[in-house]
């Protein structure tokens, strides 16, 4: 009898994550963030004092368990299967592709920073890592950790599960925007926590920034659409750009004025490769052996 309960709650669980997509991974992925990141802004507490650090950290991992979590459910096996090929295959990602997940952002932070300078809007536009903080062992392995860990997290859940999920309804645009408005979301408690970014040289402010991610989101998407739905791309793209802002990062200043050229970006990928597929006018999706054509 026991057995055939637990037979009937597997199945009303898989017909309810499956009837809910994709709306389902939003409500888990903000909802359990929020659950533990909320008491972190309402103690005006450091985030780094205990408990708040264990907080952050437990509400961190919602991208990397809502995704893994559905993804068994509506997937199972063939999913974490393909999850895996999208992490550790190479060659989804070819040379040129390399190429520019490596080199956008030193090259735009250089040049937002050239265009500063010539139309007079700061003196010193970039703030590089101080030599104190890169020859500090414990401060370096704490920056490339976290540079790292929390891209690898976001984008296993986020792109390794949900934009698929999004991609196979809509266009490429539509679900860049609708993953980026639900990942700006995401980020909201962490402006509020006392203490988040103190001792980088990013200052957010909501009114510029949460913009700022869904523009990024479409750039994420274009990289991802070209490389073969690689989940390894997009987190290696996601890791540069936070070492990037980290160790050559905009004046605080400059950060607002900044996000004018993301979206020129973002505006001039969407008019080159096409809303649709982010590949080129006419160029399909990459869509997963699952999806079903629209």
């Amino acid at each position: 009898m026991n057995g055939y309960r637990s037979h009937q709650l597997a199945q009303r669980t898989v017909w309810l994550v499956r009837a809910t997509t994709p709306w389902g991974f939003p409500l888990l992925y903000l909802g359990w963030a929020y659950l533990f990141w909320l008491p972190v802004v309402v103690s005006e507490a450091s985030v780094w004092t205990y408990p708040n650090v264990v907080l952050l950290l437990v509400g961190g991992s919602s991208p990397l368990l809502a995704g893994v979590v559905l993804l068994w459910t509506t997937h199972g096996r063939v999913g974490f299967v393909d999850l895996r090929r999208r992490l550790l295959e190479l060659g989804r990602i070819s040379g040129r592709w390399w190429l520019i997940i490596v080199l956008f952002y030193p090259l735009f932070n250089l040049a937002a920073a050239g265009v500063a300078l010539l139309i007079g809007g700061t003196a010193e536009p970039l703030e590089f890592i101080s030599s104190e903080r890169l020859f500090d062992p414990g401060s370096l392995f704490f920056l490339l950790a976290v540079a790292l860990l929390f891209p690898a997290i976001e984008e296993i859940g986020l792109r390794g599960y949900w934009f698929d999920q999004l991609q196979t309804r809509w266009s490429a645009l539509v679900s860049s925007l609708i993953l980026g408005t639900v990942w700006a979301l995401w980020h909201v408690p962490l402006v509020f926590m006392s203490g988040y970014y103190e001792g980088t040289t990013f200052q957010p402010e909501l009114w510029w920034w949460m913009p700022s991610i869904v523009l990024t989101a479409i750039i994420g998407t274009w990289i991802y659409n070209n490389t073969s739905r690689s989940v390894l791309a997009v987190i290696v793209f996601h890791f540069l750009g936070n070492l990037t802002g980290e160790t050559m990062g905009f004046a605080p200043d400059l950060y607002p004025y900044v996000h004018i050229g993301t979206a020129i970006v973002a505006l001039t990928l969407v008019i080159w490769f096409g809303s649709d597929s982010l590949r080129g006018q006419d160029v399909p999706q990459p869509l997963p052996d699952w999806a079903t054509v629209r």
